[in-house]
């Protein structure tokens, strides 16, 4: 009851903000527009900005290498890096093209990396590992010492009980039915551009829901929805400065429009709202993702059995009357 509270909380925080900003946004009519005066006004600005992600994971990583006790969290960090910085690589390599495009060369390195439709900067590749790190870290630091009165002491008590950690949880699906249905919807009536469809807004929500749907059930006792909270309003506020002031009005990226919902935040240089979705997905995944392997390490079996509780049914099998 304590977790769902806790995690109601944060949804009534982003509520009390987003709301009041949304309603002064929409009352810009007609937006500023920048006006670049160089051809290079910004050199090598995106690479010179992955240091908004950098310097705090060289903290961040410094404390947590420090802490001689964090063994079992260390491990579980390791592995959380392993299974999601891939997918965002292979995000980039199949479909960084379908989604973005990169005008302002000069603001990269020139360094690419061959892509489905065309090569992709190695910024992008720089940005997925340390995004994933930066949030993790965040998160790690807060329900370990910031928030550390709120976390899980003993996994392996807690979780003894857990017959096995996938357990369906159909609020998650139904949710993610409701956003990528409202997303077409919003497209083809309300967008003004109803030919595209909203492909970026789809796999966000699928990359979500996936761990969610599976592993919700089970993860929500142990995420300390506190130091999540800290997490999710950090990275927003540092994704916010980067794209917002800088990325879209210096052309560092942008989003192509056929593939995004169509609805965007006119102050902000036409900011997609699935630029700002995207960090609670992130945030989420993480999160979940961490806190799942910690669960499965915590409980000593092997993952068939951890996951899937495939050696219990077995045993039961073998066990009934009559074999």
């Amino acid at each position: 009851m304590q977790e769902r509270r806790a995690f109601l909380v944060i949804f009534a925080i982003a509520g009390a903000l987003i709301v009041p900003a949304a309603i002064t946004l929409r009352t810009v009519i007609h937006p500023v527009v920048l006006q670049v005066t160089s051809d290079n006004p910004t050199p090598l600005g995106y690479t010179w900005s992955l240091l908004l992600f950098i310097i705090p994971i060289g903290a961040l990583g410094w404390w947590f290498a420090c802490r001689p006790d964090l063994q079992f969290p260390r491990k579980a960090f390791w592995r959380t890096i392993v299974v999601l910085t891939p997918l965002g690589f292979l995000l980039d390599l199949l479909f960084g093209n379908a989604f973005f495009v990169f005008p302002n060369k000069s603001a990269t390195l020139g360094w690419e990396v061959p892509a489905v439709g065309g090569p992709i900067p190695i910024e992008e590749f720089v940005f997925y590992l340390a995004g994933f790190m930066l949030v993790l870290l965040s998160y790690i630091w807060c329900d370990e010492y910031w928030m550390g009165k709120y976390n899980v002491r003993d996994y392996a008590a807690t979780a003894e009980n857990i017959p096995r950690i996938v357990r369906f949880h159909f609020a998650s699906v139904a949710l993610g039915v409701v956003l990528i249905a409202a997303s077409v919807l919003y497209r083809k009536f309300l967008s003004g551009a109803p030919e595209g469809f909203p492909w970026y807004f789809l796999y966000l929500v699928c990359a979500s829901l996936i761990p969610s749907a599976g592993f919700f059930h089970t993860a929500k006792a142990f995420i300390n929805w506190r130091a999540f909270g800290f997490t999710f309003f950090l990275l927003l506020l540092i994704s916010l400065l980067w794209e917002a002031t800088l990325a879209l009005p210096y052309g560092w990226w942008e989003y192509r429009p056929r593939t995004m919902m169509g609805l965007h935040i006119g102050a902000w240089s036409g900011l997609p709202i699935e630029a700002v979705f995207v960090w609670f997905a992130v945030t989420f995944t993480t999160v979940i993702t961490y806190e799942v392997i910690k669960i499965w390490k915590a409980l000593g079996t092997r993952a068939l059995q951890a996951f899937f509780g495939i050696r219990k049914c077995i045993a039961a099998i073998r066990c009934s009357p009559g074999r």
